[in-house]
């Protein structure tokens, strides 16, 4: 009974260091991954919260760049992003753009009321607002404003979205920490 505990040492205090490593990097790289997709999610709420856009509009333009471990490498970095082009805007039409006798309403912010841009028009099978330039017939131009990389970046909305992520870390990390640790003594039972 000694002889067999005093050689399964060496052995379960490989483990443990490994299960030390392992364990900190896999909980870190998936806490990390959760909290930015909830952190997506928070933005996308931010952000509809204050300017009037659809939710997949919003979706479609944030992207994660989530931290990974494979084979004892692990890259712990994430970044949540928009990464629109520069100079990138969104048409009015994403706005609730209606057509009326006098030109085009847009609601482009929560709770402020439609405005009317007189004379613009709604074609391109309905995509796209446009107004026309000069008194001819043509040229026209599309009307735009501000696109989800500005609003991800609105200073109200971005420091919302960092102290959630900052309150959710923890509580995130300390579930996958337990996850590993139990899935690890788990295999050592032999279940």
């Amino acid at each position: 009974m000694k002889l067999s505990i005093s050689t399964n040492f060496p052995d379960v205090q490989r483990e443990l260091d490994r299960l030390q490593k392992d364990v900190a990097a896999q909980a870190t790289a998936r806490a990390i991954n959760r909290t930015m997709e909830q952190a997506k999610t928070a933005m996308s709420r931010e952000i509809r919260g204050e300017f009037n856009i659809s939710a997949s509009k919003v979706n479609q333009s944030l992207r994660i760049t989530r931290a990974s471990f494979r084979d004892g490498l692990y890259r712990i970095t994430a970044a949540l992003e928009s990464p629109a082009k520069r100079g990138r805007s969104l048409n009015l039409i994403n706005f609730a753009a209606r057509q009326t006798a006098k030109g085009v309403t847009v609601n482009i912010k929560r709770g402020g009321g439609r405005k009317l841009l007189a004379g613009a028009f709604i074609a391109n099978e309905g995509r796209t607002v446009f107004r026309r330039v000069g008194k001819a017939r043509l040229p026209i131009q599309a009307l735009q404003t501000i696109d989800v990389a500005q609003m991800f970046n609105t200073q109200r909305i971005n420091s919302k979205v960092v102290s959630f992520m900052q309150s959710k870390f923890p509580e995130i990390f300390a579930r996958e920490a337990k996850f590993y640790t139990d899935r690890f003594n788990a295999r050592r039972a032999g279940l």
